[in-house]
This record gives C-alpha cells, structure tokens and sequence, in this order.
C-alpha cells in the first residue's frame, strides 16, 4: 500500500458523511443499504462517498453473494489510522455519531448482516 498523504486522510475525513461512514465501518463491514438506512441518505449519495474514499485507498469492497460489501482495509495507511484512533475519544461524545452506532447495532440485530456476526462483535460497543 503506497503512503497517503495526511493531507488527503483529512480531505476525506472533513466531510460529515465520509466521517460518518467511516467510524460506522470501524464498527463493522456494511453494504450500500446498510449505510443508506442508518445515515437517511439516498443510495447515490452513499455510493459517491464510498467511491471517494475507495478511490483513495481508505475503504475496500468486496462481494458477498449480491451484496458488495465495504470496510476499512484491514492493512490501513498509517494516517489514516492515527486519525480514526485520535477521533475515537471524540465521536463518541457527539450525538450524531451516537445515534449512527444505535442505529448500526438496531440494524444489525434486525437482519442477517453480510458477514457473521462474530466479526461485528469484535469491533462493536
């Protein structure tokens, strides 16, 4: 994996939605739908924003059945992990991205999330 520039971890993560996607798929691998219902976004609108950060290395997909999956890599850009250990402590206390997570975990406990639910379990809070 080539270096990323922590200019381009920020120009990524300044954006409230990329943000949001991002501390979700720290949680948990997530499929378009999956983000569409937690965030209240358009499934477009999703699918921009994970092109944006796959474009740049910071989420990676991968196809389960129909489902096209996305996560953080498991092998990150050093930045990229600095700043998601760094914001860890501060989007917790932010409403917007406690709401994410109860949705997240309402969302998977109601259906049957594309991966086992072993994998979510490691992450999730």
């Amino acid at each position: 994996m080539k270096p990323l520039p922590l200019i381009e971890v920020y120009n990524c993560l300044c954006d409230e939605t990329r943000l949001r996607i991002v501390h979700l798929l720290e949680r948990s691998p997530l499929c378009v739908c999956h983000l569409q219902d937690i965030l209240g976004l358009s499934q477009v609108a999703v699918s921009k924003h994970l092109a944006y950060l796959r474009q740049r290395d910071l989420v990676q997909v991968e196809r389960q059945g129909q489902w096209m999956v996305y996560s953080l890599p498991a092998s990150r850009p050093r930045e990229l992990d600095w700043q998601l250990r760094c914001l860890q402590d501060c989007l917790s206390t932010h409403p917007i991205f406690r709401t994410d997570l109860r949705k997240l975990k309402a969302r998977l406990a109601g259906c049957c999330p594309p991966a086992s639910p072993q994998k979510f379990s490691a992450k999730g809070k």
